[in-house]
């Protein structure tokens, strides 16, 4: 079966030059994605492999040392997408107060990012589920920092923004307007609270 594309690209214009902006469909996929035999024999291997890293990890001596080091290097990379520099060393170095091999607003800035994360870790194993109202809430903690005070912290954007390029013109990718974000993340907060229909906590992982 020919599946329909993930979604939709729209025309907008900024200071006078048109770009394409993606505009993601809502999930789950309609029509429903068919689980063949060989679909389902990679959904049930995949849940031996998370049954085994439970397992696992259980047995760790230190499991928090892994989810720190997990975190961190999670967080270099969400990073460097923005165009910082620094690297999973870089970060640690500053943490412990040495200099590191790349300006401090980077590394502090991949800081901030970890400090979000466990905001977010934290809020979950108290019980507060996962939510637009929580990801508002890392984001003001991503940017408790000079260079982001004029950034709207614990806000969505109202503005475009885009990946690569110098501008929307030229970007390798652009989000969808801020005029259709709103309507995008309730569709994405349904969809993580198994509306309209339940989903597996592993295919909502992985959008």
């Amino acid at each position: 079966m020919r599946r329909p594309p993930p979604g939709r690209t729209v025309t907008v214009s900024t200071q006078g030059e048109p770009f394409q902006a993606f505009v993601p469909a809502a999930l789950p996929p309609v029509p429903p994605v068919q689980w063949s035999a060989s679909l389902r024999r990679r959904f049930d291997d995949a849940l031996v492999a998370l049954g085994r890293l439970d397992a696992v990890s259980a047995m760790l001596p230190n499991a928090p040392l892994v989810l720190y080091s997990f975190v961190r290097k999670e967080a270099v990379l969400s990073s460097q997408i923005e165009g910082t520099q620094s690297s999973l060393s870089d970060l640690m170095l500053f943490e412990i107060d040495e200099q590191p091999g790349v300006p401090l607003d980077d590394a502090r800035e991949v800081s901030r990012c970890v400090a979000a994360m466990d905001h977010g870790l934290a809020r979950l194993r108290e019980g507060f589920p996962l939510s637009l109202r929580l990801l508002r809430e890392m984001h003001g903690v991503l940017l408790d920092h000079p260079r982001g005070a004029g950034k709207t912290p614990g806000e969505f954007r109202r503005s475009q923004v885009w990946l690569g390029g110098t501008r929307p013109g030229n970007a390798v990718f652009v989000p969808p307007p801020a005029d259709q974000l709103a309507g995008c993340l309730d569709a994405f907060e349904r969809f993580l609270h198994d509306q309209p229909e339940p989903t597996s906590p592993l295919l909502r992982s992985d959008p």
